[in-house]
C-alpha cells in the first residue's frame, strides 16, 4: 500500500503521526477541527483525510506573532504547519486517536484559506445530534469533511478495487457501454434526453446495460464485467436513487452454477475486505418455498417466524372471515410467535395496521393462555386447536385469511415487525441466500396479461418450454437472486441464446413483430448471427457499501446523492432550462392550466 503522501507543502498526512516519528521535522496541511486556549497555550487538532493530530503553540517556545495568529484561527481554515514531533506525558496521552501518543510543537504557521463560519458543523461533541439531512445535504462539501463519510467512501473504494482485481484475476475485461441508449423500457420508466441534431428524436440514459452485454458475448468476447452506472426514473427510498452503480457482469458458455460460484467468490471477497467472512456456499431456496414459508422472495433468515398454512384448522368452523375466503379458493395463513403474549394489546394493533397496509382486512388473532386459546375466533374452536396451531404456553398466532397476492405481503410485513420488536434481529448476523427459480411471468390479475419478473431476456427451464404456450404462468426462469439479511444483494439470468425463442417471448408479453423490431431489432439481429449460451448477474454496488460501511442509507455511502424528491440539493438540479436552450432541442415546456 501507497504510504508516502509527501508533496512540496507536506511531509506526512496528519493522521499518520505516531510514537517513531518523535523528533522528526515534519510539514502538514489540513483543516482547523478545533482550537483550544488554555490561558495564553494554544492548541490546535489539524485534521486531514487521514485523521487528527494536535499541534500546540507554546509562548515560551513559540514568537509572540505565531501565537496570534494560532490564536485567530476559526473552524475549517485551511492552514501548513511546520514543528517538531513530540511525545506526550504519560497523562495526557489520547488512547482514543491514532495519534494520541504524539503532539506538533508549531514553529511556522500559514493561513491558507480562511474559512466562513461553517453552515453546518463538522466537529461535534460526542452524543451531538447532527443537523436535518436536507441542511446536510444543501451543504454536502462540509458534510463530507465528517470522518465517518469519509471512512464509507475510502470503504467504497476499496470495495471497487477489489472487484476489478478479483473479475480481473478470472479472465474478465472491463468494457464500457454507452451512456446514451436507445429506449427499451425495462420496468421503470427512462430518463429522456433530447437529440439536438435529429430533431423529435431522444436517447435514453440506460437502466443497464442488459443488451449490450448480450451482444459482447455474441461479439465473443467472452467474460465481460463493468461497474456501472444505470439510471431509472421511479419513486425513491432509503435504499433506491435515480442513478446508482451496479457491478455487471457476464459471460459465455455458463450455466446457473458457474454464475452463483463466482458471486459467492466476489461477495466474499467483498466482506473480507470490509473484515467480514462469508460461508463459502449460500444456501438455497426456490421462489416457491420462499413466499410460501416467508411470504417474500428475499426473507431474512437471521429468524425463524416461518408462516404455516392453517387452513384445516379453520375449515369446517363456524367462524365466517375463514369459511367465507375458504369458499372462495383462498386459504388461512399465519405466524405462530413464541412469547408473542406478552405483546400488549396497542402493538398487535400496531402490527395489524403494517398487515392493513400490505393490503389484508385485518388479522385473525389467538393466543395461548395457559393452555387456553384466547381471542374472537377462540369460540369457534375445538380442543387441542392450539397444538394444530403450534401455538405453545404464551405464545401468539396472527393468520390472515385471503388469497396468496394479499396475504404473503402482508405476512411478510408481520414478520419483519414482530421480529423487530421481540429483537430477535441481530446486526452482528450475515445471513445469505440465494433465491431460484423464479417464475418467468406474472399474471395480471385484473387483464390477464402476462409481464416479466425479471426482463424478458431471461431464459425459461427448458424442462418447462412445453408449458409456454399452455400454462406460461407455471413457466420457471434460469434466474436467481442474491438475497443478505432479507435485502436482495443482486440478481441474474441465464438469457435467451435462439432468436425464435426471444422472438417468441416477446409475443407471450404481448410486444408483436413490428414493434419487437422497432424497441429490440438490434439484439434480434445479433443473436441471428450467432449467440453461445450466455448469462450473468448484476450487483448492487451502493447497496453492498452502504451494508459494509453499516450505514443507514444510500445517501451515506454516495459523495452527491439525491433526496427522495430526486434532487440534489447542493447544485440545485433539477432546474429550469433558458428557453433558448429548449428551442435548440425542439423542445415546448406546456404547463397544465390552474
Amino acid at each position: 500500500m501507497h504510504t508516502d503522501f509527501s508533496t512540496t507543502l507536506r511531509t506526512h498526512r496528519c493522521g499518520a503521526l505516531r510514537a517513531e516519528h518523535a523528533g522528526q521535522r515534519v510539514r502538514l496541511g489540513g483543516w482547523v477541527h478545533r482550537a483550544r486556549n488554555l490561558g495564553g497555550l494554544l492548541f490546535v487538532d489539524l485534521r486531514d483525510l487521514s485523521g487528527l493530530v494536535q499541534v500546540s503553540f507554546d509562548p515560551q517556545r513559540t514568537p509572540r506573532e505565531l501565537c496570534d495568529l494560532a490564536a485567530s484561527l476559526g473552524n475549517e481554515t485551511v492552514v501548513l504547519v511546520e514543528g517538531t514531533v513530540v511525545l506526550r506525558p504519560d497523562a495526557m496521552q489520547n488512547a482514543e486517536l491514532g495519534t494520541g501518543q504524539v503532539e506538533v510543537h508549531a514553529s511556522g504557521l500559514r493561513i491558507v484559506s480562511p474559512a466562513a463560519v461553517p453552515a453546518i458543523p463538522v466537529a461535534r461533541a460526542k452524543g451531538e445530534n447532527l443537523p436535518a439531512e436536507d441542511l446536510r445535504l444543501r451543504h454536502r462539501y462540509l458534510d463530507l469533511r465528517r470522518t465517518e463519510l469519509q471512512a464509507n467512501l475510502v470503504l467504497r473504494h476499496r470495495l471497487m478495487q477489489v472487484t476489478r482485481r478479483h473479475l480481473s484475476e478470472r479472465g474478465f475485461l472491463e468494457i464500457e457501454t454507452p451512456i446514451l441508449t436507445k429506449p427499451t423500457p425495462e420496468g421503470a420508466r427512462d430518463y429522456l434526453v433530447p437529440s439536438r441534431v435529429h430533431e423529435g428524436e431522444f436517447y435514453a440514459l440506460p437502466q443497464s446495460p442488459q443488451l449490450y452485454k448480450q451482444l459482447l458475448m455474441v461479439a465473443g468476447l467472452d467474460r465481460y464485467f463493468q461497474i456501472a452506472r444505470c439510471f431509472r426514473d421511479e419513486d425513491l427510498r432509503a435504499d433506491r436513487q435515480p442513478e446508482f452503480t451496479q457491478i455487471d457482469i457476464e459471460a459465455s458458455f455458463i450455466g446457473v452454477e458457474d454464475v452463483i460460484a463466482l458471486t459467492e467468490g466476489l461477495v466474499g471477497a467483498l466482506w473480507r475486505e470490509a473484515g467480514f467472512t462469508t460461508p463459502a456456499q449460500f444456501p438455497r431456496m426456490t421462489y416457491a418455498d420462499a413466499m410460501e414459508r416467508y411470504g417474500c422472495d428475499r426473507p431474512d433468515l437471521r429468524y425463524g417466524l416461518e408462516i404455516r398454512e392453517v387452513s384445516d384448522v379453520f375449515r369446517d368452523t363456524e367462524f365466517g372471515i375463514a369459511r367465507t375466503v375458504l369458499a372462495q379458493g383462498g386459504r388461512v395463513r399465519g405466524i405462530a410467535i413464541p412469547g408473542g403474549a406478552a405483546l400488549s394489546r396497542k402493538q398487535v394493533d400496531e402490527i395489524e395496521a403494517a398487515a392493513k397496509s400490505a393490503g389484508a382486512a385485518g388479522l385473525v388473532r389467538l393466543k395461548n393462555n395457559g393452555g387456553q386459546l384466547e381471542g374472537p375466533a377462540a369460540k369457534f374452536l375445538g380442543e387441542g386447536t392450539a397444538a394444530r396451531l403450534g401455538l405453545e404456553d404464551g405464545a401468539l398466532g396472527l393468520y390472515v385469511a385471503a388469497g396468496d397476492r394479499v396475504a404473503n405481503p402482508a405476512l411478510d410485513r408481520v414478520r419483519q415487525d414482530v421480529a423487530r420488536r421481540l429483537g430477535l434481529v441481530s446486526e452482528s448476523d450475515h445471513a445469505f441466500l440465494w433465491v431460484t427459480d423464479f417464475p418467468l411471468f406474472d399474471r395480471d390479475p385484473e387483464t390477464g396479461a402476462l409481464a416479466s419478473v425479471h426482463h424478458p431476456f431471461t431464459s425459461p427451464r427448458a424442462d418447462d418450454i412445453p408449458l409456454l404456450d399452455t400454462a406460461p404462468e407455471r413457466v420457471r426462469a434460469n434466474a436467481y437472486d442474491v438475497v443478505f439479511n432479507g435485502t436482495e444483494l443482486g440478481g441474474g439470468s441465464i438469457r435467451i441464446a435462439d432468436p425464435a425463442l426471444q422472438s417468441r417471448m416477446f409475443g407471450l408479453l404481448g410486444i408483436d413483430e413490428a414493434t419487437a423490431q422497432a424497441r429490440f431489432g438490434f439484439l434480434l439481429e445479433g443473436l441471428r448471427a450467432g449467440a453461445p449460451p450466455h448469462g450473468g448477474i448484476a450487483l448492487g454496488f451502493d447497496r453492498i457499501a452502504m451494508m459494509l460501511a453499516g450505514a443507514d442509507s444510500l445517501r451515506d455511502v454516495i459523495a452527491f446523492p439525491k433526496t427522495t424528491a430526486a434532487r440534489a440539493l447542493f447544485e440545485g438540479a433539477p432546474s429550469p432550462v433558458p428557453p433558448d436552450d429548449l428551442r435548440d432541442l425542439h423542445i415546448t415546456v406546456t404547463r397544465p392550466s390552474a
